[in-house]
């Protein structure tokens, strides 16, 4: 009997974001994010962001499911930035109109944090350790 030895995963790629709407969406994350837009087409609009990209694609395939309800979180994605520069975020994110679900705040985990959700209500964090 020989031991199986578990394949190590060692980075994430992508993240896929199942659209309902992908322009509005390629429109939210490049304008109001001013994430650097990698590869564009009407099925496949990836960002990348050092070593991973956020990708949006919209649903349509048989095992994509229905949307998720706006106060339904079934995912959050966390970007992290400089201590001065998540109030920086939260200003321009306002002037943006961004729906804000949390100011920056400092946690008792040292972090200071803003919240916000994207044109689809997928749950947004901008964090900085403090």
């Amino acid at each position: 009997m020989t031991d199986i030895v578990p394949r190590l995963i060692a980075q994430l790629d992508y993240v896929v974001l199942l659209c309902d709407d992908i322009e509005t969406m390629r429109a939210f994350y490049r304008d109001v994010m001013e994430m650097p837009l990698e590869a564009d087409s009407d099925r496949w609009v990836e960002f990348r962001l050092g070593n991973c990209a956020i990708v949006l694609r919209p649903r349509g395939r048989p095992y994509d499911g229905e949307s998720a309800p706006r106060d339904s979180v079934a995912v959050q994605l966390a970007f992290k930035v400089e201590a001065r520069e998540v109030d920086e975020w939260y200003r321009d994110l306002v002037r943006k109109g961004a729906e804000i679900v949390e100011a920056p705040t400092d946690q008792s985990w040292a972090h200071r944090t803003l919240f916000f959700r994207d044109l689809e209500g997928t749950l947004l964090e901008i964090y900085a350790e403090i």
